[in-house]
C-alpha cells in the first residue's frame, strides 16, 4: 500500500510539471492555434493531476469523507482531461498547416 501512494505521488509530481511546462509553451508561443494546442495540452495535463490526487486520497483517507472527494476530483478531472483531449486532437490538425502559412 505504501508503494502505491509513491507511486500516485509521482505521478502527482510528474502531471504537475507537465502541466507548468506546457503552460510556459503556452506563453512563449506566438502563433494563435499553437497557443490553443498548449492550453489544451496542459488542461489533459491538469485532469491527470487530478485523476492522480483523488487516488492517492483514496489511499490516504479511507473514510465516507475521502470517497465523496476523490469522487469529485475523480469525476472533474476525468471531464476536464477528455475535454482538453478532444481539443488537442483538433487542433493538432492545423498545426502544421499554421506552420507553412505563417513560414518567413
Amino acid at each position: 500500500m505504501i508503494y502505491l501512494n509513491f507511486i500516485f505521488v509521482a505521478a502527482i509530481v510528474v502531471s504537475f510539471v507537465f502541466y507548468f511546462y506546457f503552460k510556459t509553451k503556452q506563453l512563449r508561443a506566438t502563433l494563435p492555434i499553437r497557443k490553443k494546442w498548449y492550453t489544451a495540452k496542459a488542461g489533459v495535463s491538469l485532469g491527470m493531476f487530478l485523476i492522480f490526487f483523488s487516488c492517492n486520497a483514496l489511499i490516504l483517507y479511507p473514510d465516507a469523507v475521502g470517497f465523496i472527494v476523490a469522487a469529485i476530483f475523480a469525476v472533474i478531472g476525468i471531464g476536464l482531461g477528455l475535454n482538453n483531449f478532444k481539443r488537442m486532437r483538433h487542433e493538432g490538425k492545423y498545426i502544421l498547416e499554421e506552420y507553412e502559412l505563417n513560414k518567413f
